[in-house]
């Protein structure tokens, strides 16, 4: 199906730029290789990560038509099965009026948070290696049709999504990343939906851009594509086995951006109904409804400073214990801390993750050094903490890393 959707994407790409006639006819192709690699702080100092990529894109533009490709070929010598060449955006776009339709694979991003996702719900992620990735990197782009109108100060877009996508969670044990549930479990196979009219996920997104405020609205009819698990015990080798679920759900919300002066005020709100729980041991995944709140707040106070501070909270309806595997309520905070050096050529960013309902730290702290304009070297280490929680089963993974990056 997904070839098939990229055929169609070419095929009508090629008769646009046919019918188009005279005009200007324009190529742009540019990309990346960067090389990574990353060493375990703890016992046995093993290697977390090993990868090479290059990274192409090309752009095929004449009037008001255009062919977009990009596309990665990746040597991960980790795990051979993360090597080999893949499509990443292939899409069409023609623009008529104040209107512009694309059609092919793409990355779709809504909301004003940042690394949390609370209205941004249609691009799911790659967590092959957690978040130990640029996080532009990690998102994966999904076959759609999208329909944006933009006039002014106003924006609407509708989309529709036949092939649903979910996240790239690792069970391979080779990958120090990959998932456990309790360290003694089996982790059955990611399945996505299949591919139905009635599995189809649509939704839209009005947006106002003013002077005073930016701030949108949105329903999305979609899946939870983190999936929960059905988590069965098999008591004669005392085994647990996991197996990943995906159910409908809807979700209504809107997000706001307000600058005042030297701060940028941001904030989500976002009512998901029928999102699917993660039970408990031996119990069958229910689907409650849950409010989603995010304030965050931009401080820019000059030096080439930037300061941001989130804090996104969970509450979920009708909370059972003896069925749900979680809290009633929790939260989520982060803070970014980044610094520009030496004529902007030396950034220093830490970035934190803290699970505040269970006290779990993330924190990836980068030093980037660009040699020129091409080239860029990076330096910096990945920290876990935790005795529970989702960083729980990471908490034996800090590391040190290093990047170097060149474009052209």
């Amino acid at each position: 199906m997904k070839v098939l959707f990229f055929c169609l994407s070419m095929i009508f790409s090629v008769a646009a730029f046919a019918q188009d006639g005279d005009g200007d006819f324009k190529i742009k192709i540019k990309g990346f290789a960067d090389s990574y690699h990353a060493v375990r702080c703890d016992k046995p100092n093993d290697w977390m990560s090993s990868r090479t990529r290059l990274r192409g894109e090309l752009s095929l533009q004449k009037n008001h038509t255009e062919l977009f490709f990009s596309a990665n070929a990746v040597y991960n010598s980790l795990i051979s099965d993360y090597s080999g060449f893949k499509i990443r955006e292939l899409f069409v776009s023609q623009t008529f009026g104040g209107f512009e339709l694309r059609a092919g694979r793409q990355i779709i991003t809504w909301g004003v948070a940042d690394a949390l996702r609370l209205t941004d719900l249609v691009s799911p992620m790659d967590y092959s290696e957690f978040l130990a990735q640029d996080y532009d990197d990690i998102r994966i782009p999904e076959n759609a049709l999208r329909l944006k109108f933009s006039k002014n100060s106003f924006s609407a877009e509708a989309l529709a999504v036949p092939v649903i996508e979910t996240f790239d969670l690792p069970i391979d044990v080779r990958n120090p990343w990959a998932i456990s549930i309790t360290g003694n479990d089996s982790i059955i196979a990611d399945e996505k939906p299949d591919f139905k009219i009635e599995n189809m996920e649509f939704g839209g997104r009005l947006s106002w851009f003013l002077s005073g405020v930016d701030f949108s609205v949105c329903a999305l009819r979609t899946y939870n594509k983190m999936p929960v698990y059905s988590i069965l015990y098999l008591s004669p080798n005392e085994k647990l086995i996991a197996i990943p679920q995906h159910e409908r759900m809807t979700m209504t919300g809107f997000d706001f951006s307000l600058p005042l002066g030297k701060f940028v005020f941001r904030g989500e709100f976002a009512e998901y109904f029928n999102e699917a729980q993660q039970p408990v041991v031996n119990v069958a995944p229910v689907s409650k409804n849950t409010s989603n709140a995010l304030l965050g707040i931009d401080v820019y106070p000059g030096g080439d400073w930037n300061l941001s501070f989130q804090y996104a909270h969970k509450y979920i309806a009708s909370f059972d214990e003896a069925v749900i595997n979680g809290y009633r309520n929790s939260g989520t905070a982060t803070v970014r801390v980044s610094k520009d050096l030496f004529r902007n050529t030396l950034n220093i960013n830490t970035f934190a993750y803290i699970d505040v309902t269970n006290g779990g730290v993330y924190d990836r702290t980068t030093f980037d050094y660009a040699v020129n304009d091409m080239m860029h070297i990076s330096l910096g280490f990945d920290y876990f903490n935790a005795d529970k929680g989702t960083f729980k089963m990471y908490d034996k993974n800090t590391e040190i890393f290093a990047k170097i990056k060149m474009s052209f």
